[in-house]
């Protein structure tokens, strides 16, 4: 698996942090960032696949549902995607 980022976060931008959301649905949704200034993304995610991006500590997730109106489902803060590492720790 590749990863393309073709709206990478600005490099000024220097609290950011990766962030990974999973449309759950059957419905195919577009996920858009437009709340950071001079920046903006956007992306469709098919049912059941995993979205990886860079974002801005401060930014939200809007998840649009449905079409061709494209609804407003869900505004996410991206602090709560965001991707953790998980150490394993020897012996456990």
């Amino acid at each position: 698996m590749t990863a393309l980022v073709l709206d990478p976060v600005r490099p000024e931008c220097s609290n950011r942090m990766l962030c990974c959301y999973l449309n759950a649905t059957s419905q195919i949704q577009v996920a858009r960032i437009a709340d950071v200034p001079n920046w903006y993304f956007e992306r469709v995610v098919f049912p059941g696949e995993r979205l990886l991006f860079e974002s801005p500590l401060t930014a939200h997730l809007e998840i649009h549902t449905g079409t061709p109106s494209a609804i407003l489902a869900d505004r996410i803060a991206c602090k709560f995607l965001q991707v953790r590492e998980q150490r394993l720790v020897e012996g456990s």
